[in-house]
């Protein structure tokens, strides 16, 4: 498998397009209130890096890392592969990805808000096997039953 991890071209229409259906099947299990999935101009801020995922061309998956206004601290936004390709290890290699851009920035911490539902048991057990544990909301963030906090302490 030939997969590359690279900057995204957030104007593309297919990246867009992605962005899109990661949007869509968070609110088919969240209500919209709950739901922090971003769209495209939300990943389009300056203090976000967002990353694509291609397997021979094609975008399989993003993941996106915003700085968070501690200057030390990081978030993990808009994971996503596309259906076909997960049970794969793609979403660890992308998770990887991250976590050593984050280390590479200096960071102290990444955290990241999923879901509670069963449907994103499979995230929560990819962060829970990278070493994230759980905790409350973070910047900005409230409780809320439709929402899971998790860090992972880097060092």
């Amino acid at each position: 498998m030939s997969v590359i991890i690279e900057l995204a071209d957030l104007d593309a229409e297919e990246f867009t397009s992605l962005i899109e259906a990661h949007k869509a099947l968070m609110l088919e299990t969240t209500p919209p209130e709950s739901s922090h999935a971003l769209l495209i101009d939300g990943l389009k801020t300056p203090q976000m890096t967002v990353w694509e995922m291609r397997e021979n061309g094609l975008l399989i998956g993003c993941g996106a890392l915003k700085a968070l206004s501690d200057g030390k601290s990081g978030e993990i936004k808009s994971m996503h592969t596309v259906a076909q390709f997960r049970k794969g290890g793609l979403g660890q290699r992308m998770l990887s990805h991250i976590i050593a851009e984050a280390r590479a920035r200096y960071y102290t911490r990444l955290l990241l808000e999923t879901g509670s539902q069963d449907t994103f048991y499979p995230a929560r057990k990819l962060y829970e096997r990278a070493g994230f544990t759980y905790r409350g909301p973070f910047e900005g963030y409230v409780d809320d039953p439709h929402s899971v906090f998790m860090e992972l302490a880097l060092g």
